[in-house]
């Protein structure tokens, strides 16, 4: 079914086809819509779960938690303040290996205030334990319920993941979508039948004290997993394809990057601009092309490595930053190619922070001025009384 709508009424009818048992709630800009759509779906009698209002999103955390220590599929959605309020539930799901799902509609993180989007919100929390993906639009955004769902519920991985879908820009953004036949997404995505769960005629602990001879053992079994998600995660990216026809890569994508030597790395809706920048610049001659990374947790060091045989340069374009160390993406991606054979340069540019516009005229002064050098944490767009001698500066 094709539909003209906003993206957070996408993710609401896909949500909802994914047969969630309890949702819960709590309003926060720019996610509210979604919740919001979830609540009409429910007093409509379309919804068939318990719909949960709760006082705050460590609450709705904390609901989602427990209802699927329970042996139910829960889904919530937050963002920002929002996101860091639940971290503390986050880090348990994890250490309880419950496959929750989370939208995160990415939003700044204050002070000063902010309700306009950049990554910070989701990256403060890279390290919690969660599957973490970035889609680049709408429809994407809407297909990655039902796979997150598959990713999660696997039984060989049971973990939480976290999908994020950039604020305002994409869930306020009407566009056409494909929503699915309730019949289609429930072949794709059977029931959820865990193996462990709370039961009183079978009592199980989850969470339970770990005393110094076992913590390490658990923690590291968290890390194993996530390592071993990545197959999966391709898996079903695999599978959605043959069922849905729709395909956006499973841990990366790329763009013209067959014979491309410089190389724009980024998450998100950011993406999409940058086909258009890298159309133009294959226009005038340039080996452009594009690495998109679709899942920063777990990181896919060795499926970029696999796709960047002949590339020489990668400008590394991001959302937030790491106060005192720089570009968290540009780090990840220098560890990646450490001593590797075909280690390219690698620059890294902040830009975007608090919803700053990025267009195309942008994007092409970043790539000329890094080309044949590496440039370290460069923030992008500065106003010229704050920017250093020699920044980018284009406000």
């Amino acid at each position: 079914m094709r539909m003209m709508i906003e993206g957070s009424l996408g993710v609401a009818h896909m949500v909802m086809r994914c047969r969630p048992n309890v949702v819960a709630a709590y309003p926060i800009t720019p996610q509210t819509h979604i919740v919001e759509n979830l609540s009409a779906f429910k007093a409509d009698g379309e919804l068939k779960a318990e719909f949960i209002n709760v006082e705050s999103e460590f609450g709705a955390a904390s609901v989602v938690l427990g209802a699927v220590a329970a042996g139910g599929r829960a889904f919530s959605a937050t963002t920002s303040q929002g996101l860091l309020l639940m971290g503390e539930v986050l880090h348990n799901i994890a250490g309880m290996r419950l496959p929750v799902v989370i939208n995160v509609s990415n939003r700044s993180i204050s002070a000063p205030i902010s309700i306009w989007n950049d990554h910070s919100d989701a990256i403060t929390l890279r390290d919690s334990g969660w599957i973490m993906l970035w889609a680049e639009d709408n429809q994407e955004v809407a297909d990655m319920h039902p796979q997150a769902y598959k990713i999660g519920e696997n039984p060989e991985i049971m973990l939480p993941v976290m999908i994020n879908m950039d604020g305002f820009i994409l869930t306020h953004a009407v566009e056409p979508l494909e929503i699915p036949d309730q019949k289609d997404v429930d072949e794709f995505l059977p029931a959820y039948k865990p193996e462990h769960f709370l039961d009183v005629k079978n009592p199980k602990t989850f969470g339970n004290l770990a005393e110094p001879q076992w913590y390490a053992e658990t923690r590291y079994k968290l890390f194993e997993t996530l390592e071993d998600s990545k197959a999966v995660i391709e898996k079903v990216a695999d599978e959605y394809k043959a069922k849905f026809g729709r395909y956006y890569g499973g841990l990366i994508d790329t763009y013209r990057m067959d014979d491309a030597e410089r190389v724009f790395v980024a998450m998100g809706s950011m993406i999409g601009t940058l086909k258009d920048v890298v159309d133009d610049l294959r226009r005038k001659g340039e080996k452009a092309g594009i690495l998109k990374i679709r899942s920063l947790r777990p990181f896919p060091k060795e499926k970029i490595r696999e796709v960047s045989g002949g590339v020489k340069e990668m400008i590394v374009l991001e959302k937030a930053t790491s106060y005192g160390l720089g570009g968290i993406l540009q780090e990840e991606l220098r560890s990646t190619f450490y001593k590797h054979k075909n280690q390219p340069v690698i620059s890294g540019f902040v830009l975007g922070l608090g919803g700053r516009d990025i267009p195309p005229a942008t994007l092409i002064k970043i790539y000329e001025a890094s080309k044949g050098k590496e440039i370290l944490n460069e923030f992008v767009d500065l106003r010229p009384e704050v920017a250093r001698k020699g920044s980018l500066v284009t406000l």
